[in-house]
Formats: structure tokens, C-alpha cells, sequence
């Protein structure tokens, strides 16, 4: 029975394949659903196209309202993702400044969480000021 350090290498070390496996797994089944509804979703418009009916093109109307709507939620997602980076990178900076600036007691290494703060500024910034509003 194997003990001491080298158990716990070889717990961590299985522990970290599984996870890494689990996470390929994860991508893979994903990439492979969006995939599948990309070729089922072709599939139909081609039928739709070759068919003659006015169903057909109240149809293609629908499914193009429904990815413009789609198009429109992914571009709000985004938004609020750079504003939640922002806001997390700025806190984080504040806080690393008054961490570091309650340690050093007086020396100037507290401007280091400037990096971070100013990240989040930036990404703010790039939000708020720069990306269009649709």
C-alpha cells in the first residue's frame, strides 16, 4: 500500500486526468451538438427552398427573425461579460492595493494593484464608451 507523499501524488495526479478528461468529454459532446442542430437546421432550409408553397417562405422568415433575435442575445451576453470583467478586475486591483498597502507599511509596492485596476477601468471604458448599442 502506497503512503504518505506519494499517495497523495497519485491521488492528485489521478484526480487531475479525470478532470481533464471530463473537460474534453464536456467540449467534445458540445461542438458535436452545435454540429447537429447546424446541419439539421440546413437540412430544413434546403427542403424549404425546393418546396413551392407561401408556408415556405413565412417559414424562412420566421427562422431569420429568430437568429437575428439570437444574434441580438449573444451580443448582450457579451456586454454584460465585459462588464462583469471590468467590475472584477477593478475591485480586485482596489483590494490588492490596500492589501499590499497595509503590509509594506509605507513603501510604493501597493501600485501594483494599479495593473489590475486599471484593466477593468479599460474594459469599462471599452463598454460603455466604444462597443455599439444596437
Amino acid at each position: 500500500m502506497v503512503q504518505g507523499p506519494a499517495f497523495l501524488f497519485i491521488f492528485l495526479s489521478v484526480g487531475a486526468v479525470a478532470l481533464f478528461g471530463f473537460l474534453a468529454v464536456a467540449a467534445w459532446s458540445s461542438a458535436r451538438q452545435l454540429e447537429r442542430e447546424s446541419y439539421y437546421r440546413n437540412d430544413m432550409l434546403k427542403k424549404l427552398a425546393e418546396s413551392q408553397s407561401s408556408g415556405a417562405v413565412a417559414t424562412i422568415e420566421y427562422l431569420n427573425e429568430e437568429q437575428r433575435a439570437k444574434r441580438v442575445k449573444d451580443e448582450e451576453k457579451k456586454r454584460e461579460g465585459f462588464i462583469l470583467g471590468g467590475l472584477i478586475n477593478a475591485a480586485i486591483g482596489i483590494a490588492l492595493m490596500a492589501f499590499l498597502g497595509a503590509i509594506t507599511h509605507g513603501k510604493p509596492v501597493y501600485l501594483v494593484g494599479l495593473i489590475p485596476l486599471l484593466i477593468g477601468i479599460a474594459l469599462l471604458v471599452y463598454v460603455y464608451l466604444l462597443v455599439p448599442r444596437k
